[in-house]
């Protein structure tokens, strides 16, 4: 599959404080953890689309589709795409016909490539891209027909607090769908990604994104997020009901549905 160059962008480079992922807790209710989530990806912001493309050979575009698929199925008008990141599934919901997309992110550098990303398609009139705390969102109560959240649930600092806000800006008859990494269980795909995941992967990402902080703490946030019926567990805490999960390529990644009362 193609894909499309990094945008240009004259900014000034961006360190990591925390060089360590081990630094930065994976999941679950950790202060602290937001301001290092934050500048890890401003950091990785100008290779992240190439990152994504290179380290899953293509494949998360057809994962986010899926996603995409089942927004539209309740024919919204406006949704919120979630740690928006660059933009990508904003775009991709333009582009598929969801009328209105708001994208929401906390990392400033990587909306500023994705408003880059948006100009260039010409969806101004269609997604916007603005920055968003996922515990304390700047939305009304029940503004959104739709919310998605692609790889991004696992970097809350309070997954409770970030699923009970969305829960907020719902509708009633409202759908949140969450696309997350997993954990493959067969033989012999578990360890394979075991392997990948220790030792291809970090190294990938460093020599692409100048920064191995970020790559190694992806497969350590993956082996203690809560995925499966313990994440559907979180989604009937927060208010979903009709909670239900498919699992994709393997077990590699794992789509969430919820649907708001």
């Amino acid at each position: 599959m193609g894909t499309n160059p990094a945008p240009q962008l004259n900014r000034p480079t961006v360190s990591l404080a925390t060089p360590r992922s081990k630094n930065i807790p994976p999941v679950g209710i950790v202060e602290g953890k937001k301001p290092h989530i934050e500048r890890m990806f401003d950091a990785i912001a100008p290779r992240y689309d190439l990152l994504n493309r290179v380290l899953s050979a293509g494949i998360d575009q057809k994962w986010r589709k899926r996603v995409v698929n089942l927004i539209r199925e309740i024919k919204p008008e406006h949704v919120l795409d979630l740690a928006t990141g660059t933009g990508d599934l904003a775009i991709m919901a333009a582009k598929m016909g969801v009328p209105h997309v708001i994208g929401a992110d906390i990392s400033e550098e990587m909306l500023a490539y994705g408003r880059v990303k948006v100009d260039a398609r010409d969806l101004k009139d269609s997604v916007s891209l603005q920055r968003g705390d996922a515990e304390n969102l700047p939305f009304s109560d029940h503004q959104y027909d739709a919310a998605m959240v692609a790889f991004g649930v696992r970097n809350f600092e309070d997954l409770d607090k970030g699923l009970q806000e969305i829960f907020r800006v719902l509708r009633s008859g409202g759908r949140l769908v969450v696309l997350e990494f997993s954990r493959p269980a067969a033989f012999p795909i578990k360890q394979l990604y075991g392997f990948y995941n220790r030792f291809i992967l970090p190294g990938i990402g460093k020599l692409l994104s100048g920064d191995s902080g970020a790559y190694t703490y992806l497969p350590e946030s993956i082996a203690v997020f809560p995925e499966g019926a313990a994440f559907l567990d979180h989604l009937k805490k927060a208010g979903f009901q009709q909670v239900r999960d498919q699992r994709l390529t393997f077990g590699i990644a794992s789509i969430y549905v919820g649907e708001r009362p």
